[in-house]
């Protein structure tokens, strides 16, 4: 995720609390819908939907609070 701009990421981890608090929880989600993906944490495909859509709105997030500091 952001691979082109891992330096901007990095700083920003460092740097803002609510950017490490949104970041911390999207690499959660992405760890609850993989699981669901490969059947190791079986649910219903609602709940899959919603965990994607959560994590969708994490990364956006994640990109205006990038965005506003580039």
């Amino acid at each position: 995720m952001f691979e082109h701009r891992q330096n901007l990421l990095e700083q920003m981890l460092k740097e803002n609390d609510e950017f490490l608090k949104v970041y911390n929880k999207h690499q959660e989600l992405d760890k609850r819908v993989t699981a669901a993906e490969l059947g190791t944490a079986p649910m219903d495909d609602l709940a899959l939907h919603q965990l994607k859509k959560e994590k969708l709105w994490a990364k956006d997030q994640l990109a205006r609070m990038m965005d506003s500091t580039a």
